[in-house]
Formats: C-alpha cells, sequence, structure tokens
C-alpha cells in the first residue's frame, strides 16, 4: 500500500509538471483528467497505508523510540503533501495556477526526500 501511495506521490506532481506548460487545451483536459482520477485512486490508498500503519504501531506497542516520532513526522508531512497536491489539482481545474513548471518540478522531489529519510531511519534506526 505504501509503495502505491507514493506511485501516485511521484506522479501526480509530474502531471502538474506537464499541465503548467501545456498550451494545447485538449492535452490540458486530459491531463487535468489523468490527475484527477489519480488523486482519487490514491486517496484510499493513502488512508489504507496509514491505518495499516497505526495498527502495526498499537499491535506492537513498545517504548517508542525518537526515531519512530520523527518517522511519524514524516508520514504526517507526508499526508499534508498529498493534501497540497489537492489543493494544487482544484487551482489548475479552476484554471487558477500561478506557478511555472520548474517549481512543480522542485516540488515534485519532496516525496522522494521524505522515502530516502523514512528508509534511512527504519533501516539505521538510530
Amino acid at each position: 500500500m505504501m509503495v502505491s501511495w507514493f506511485a501516485g506521490l511521484f506522479y501526480l506532481p509530474r502531471i502538474f509538471v506537464n499541465l503548467a506548460m501545456e498550451p494545447n487545451e485538449a492535452a490540458y483536459r486530459r491531463l487535468l483528467h489523468m490527475a484527477g482520477k489519480l488523486y482519487r485512486f490514491v486517496t484510499p490508498i493513502m488512508l489504507l497505508a496509514l491505518a495499516s500503519g497505526i495498527w502495526l504501531w498499537v499491535e506492537y506497542w513498545l517504548p517508542t523510540p525518537v526515531w519512530l516520532w520523527v518517522k511519524v513526522a514524516l508520514v504526517v508531512g507526508l499526508v499534508g503533501y498529498h493534501h497540497m497536491c489537492k489543493s494544487l489539482l482544484k487551482k489548475f481545474q479552476a484554471r487558477t495556477n500561478s506557478r511555472g513548471h520548474v517549481w512543480f518540478r522542485w516540488f515534485n522531489e519532496v516525496p522522494v526526500l521524505i522515502l530516502i529519510a523514512v528508509v534511512i531511519l527504519v533501516v539505521v534506526k538510530p
């Protein structure tokens, strides 16, 4: 589930990059349709990933080390990122986006950095 959620978080901003550069109306509508479907698809996956993570945390309730709290904070940040994607999608739908494709290219890197940090925390457990 987490992998599917991340796939959506990687691909949705990539669609935003293309939307920000697209001058053709038909292609813009097609990309917008793809982005909307992708967002609606990955939102339940996010909820399942969060529910399974909470379930595992409760099931194996042990003294919670600091690295796990950092991981939880990063996941909360990802949830915020997910909701920010919805806000950006609404701006594209309303044709009020004011950001360029370069901004969306940088925005697209945020989940990659969080994923790297989470993997390091889980493997190394500092």
